[in-house]
């Protein structure tokens, strides 16, 4: 059974107090092991993919960074003129992604910690999610890009973690620890199956396969 309150609850858990400072030292220049290398490199590559799928142009367009994370995204969003309201679950990595701006996009950019999908951000001319949406059940993604939907008028980019050998071992792994000891666990999707629960409009856009990254970036056009 799917629980979306649930599951973004233990996800603001994980990032807000035991993983932040390790994600602030991934998404940065700072020396990290070669296996978080090549996950940096993998994310560098996705942020690069997904922003492919918009205008090099957003000056005056307003986009959604949902699940911003350290800021990295909004920060090429915002060097690209658009005006980004950037969300993320995680009071402290939203602390961060502020600290992290540079000043001259200050103007440009509102930060909120809370909910992606909350009404209360507004409409927006496209919505990029990038990694937000890889601990969620089929169901949920559906709720959650259909609710998105109804304040976008351009596309809805995102990631979902695909359904690999290697992906879907380290799932049923994830399942033999006790709950309280997990993080959130990534859940991997195959591609028709999320369609089908979407309905009409998912498209494919492509794969980043980097060491222990490997992410799908879809495309979301009600």
């Amino acid at each position: 059974m799917t629980d979306y309150a649930t599951t973004r609850d233990r996800v603001e858990h994980y990032f807000d107090r035991t993983a932040t400072k390790v994600w602030e030292r991934l998404c940065s220049d700072a020396p990290v092991s070669r296996i978080r290398q090549t996950v940096r490199q993998g994310r560098d590559a996705m942020r690069a993919m997904m922003l492919a799928q918009l205008p090099a142009d957003l000056t005056g367009a307003r986009i959604l960074d949902a699940g911003c994370g350290t800021g990295l995204m909004t920060a090429e969003l915002a060097r690209r003129g658009a005006e980004v309201v950037a969300v993320d679950i995680s009071p402290q990595l939203i602390a961060i992604a502020q600290g992290q701006l540079e000043a001259r996009f200050a103007g440009q950019v509102t930060f909120a910690a809370g909910d992606m999908t909350d009404a209360a951000h507004g409409r927006f001319d496209h919505v990029i999610a990038m990694d937000s949406l890889i601990y969620y059940h089929a169901a949920d993604i559906t709720a959650i890009l259909h609710r998105l939907a109804e304040r976008a008028s351009g596309n809805l980019v995102f990631t979902v973690a695909p359904r690999t050998p290697f992906l879907m071992a380290f799932f049923t792994l994830g399942k033999l620890f006790p709950r309280a000891d997990r993080s959130p666990t990534m859940i991997p999707h195959a591609f028709d199956t999320l369609s089908k629960s979407t309905g009409q409009g998912l498209g494919r856009v492509g794969r980043i396969s980097s060491g222990f990254y490997i992410s799908d970036c879809l495309e979301y056009r009600p």
